[in-house]
């Protein structure tokens, strides 16, 4: 079962925080040879789709990172960390009050997909722009 996280997004500023998937037992699950994805919509199984971050990061580092920093540091692909990233520019796009995500990871041929995380998003809108 997907653990659950609410947070918000600052309208205009930049998403940036990691998650640390570990197992039952509390040890770090090893992400090699797995890829992620997320997706933002406006109900589970919604047809608005706000935003899809993926293990594919865009110029700007958007995207979900498997290999994230921690302070100068780059965790391997052992650490179990997924860092989240949105831009500024992703962010100042929204226009919901909230929304939904999940996260899964993905490995194999035959895609075994694990949806680790879920949960809500609250936007809070920027004055300043």
């Amino acid at each position: 079962m997907a653990g659950v996280y609410n947070f918000f997004i600052e309208q205009g500023a930049t998403v940036d925080f990691r998650l640390d998937y570990k197992d039952s037992a509390g040890s770090p699950v090893d992400l090699t040879d797995y890829h992620a994805k997320m997706q933002l919509r406006d109900a589970p199984g919604g047809s608005t789709l706000y935003a899809t971050l993926s293990s594919s990061l865009t110029t700007c580092g958007s995207g979900l990172n498997l290999t994230p920093k921690s302070g100068s540091l780059t965790l391997p692909l052992t650490s179990g960390s997924i860092g989240v990233k949105m831009s500024s520019a992703t962010s100042s796009a929204f226009t919901f009050v909230e929304a939904y995500y999940d996260i899964e990871i993905i490995s194999g041929s035959c895609r075994y997909v694990d949806r680790i995380l879920q949960g809500k998003v609250k936007l809070s809108k920027e004055v300043t722009t």
